[in-house]
């Protein structure tokens, strides 16, 4: 069974303030999908905590690894730069279809400045999903329906 995670970046979540309702949404589709994944993982907003937070998974080799939160345009939303960080290679296809969808289903879909790339040599696979609901909700079917095809040449199966 893969492994997945979801890290949740949120201040108000990561102080007890405010309860995480996306992170439990993405964990659901991927124990649904077939994925091995622990509840979420909470940190707070910001480069570093989201950099340190994918690492810890990457290195305990989790191979999908599923961020919602920090992807807008105020200035603690920084889980786009803490990704970058990581990825060695992008996907734009799965960023460009996750803001396509989501612009479709609300104009400030268009503003999420989430990415999604593989990490290697650890053949893992990082997308950012933002922080609603049901932007989480909308974007795992996106997420669900390339991952495994991903991980799977990420593995060095053919095409």
């Amino acid at each position: 069974m893969i492994r997945a995670a979801v890290v949740t970046v949120s201040d108000r979540s990561a102080t007890g303030a405010r309860a995480d309702e996306s992170g439990p949404i993405a964990v659901a589709a991927l124990r649904e999908a077939g994925f091995d994944c622990d509840d979420a993982v909470v940190v707070p907003d910001g480069a570093d905590s989201v950099e340190r937070a994918l690492t810890v998974e990457i290195v305990a080799g989790v191979k999908l690894i599923i961020t919602t939160g920090g992807t807008g345009v105020s200035p603690r939303d920084q889980t786009p730069e803490g990704t970058s960080r990581v990825v060695t290679r992008e996907i734009p296809g799965i960023a460009e279809e996750l803001r396509r969808r989501g612009a479709s289903e609300k104009p400030a879909g268009m503003l999420t400045r989430g990415l999604a790339g593989v990490v290697d040599p650890h053949g893992a696979l990082v997308v950012n999903l933002p922080g609603s609901p049901a932007g989480v909700a909308s974007g795992m079917p996106v997420v669900l329906s390339v991952a495994r095809h991903v991980l799977d040449q990420l593995g060095g199966s053919d095409h």
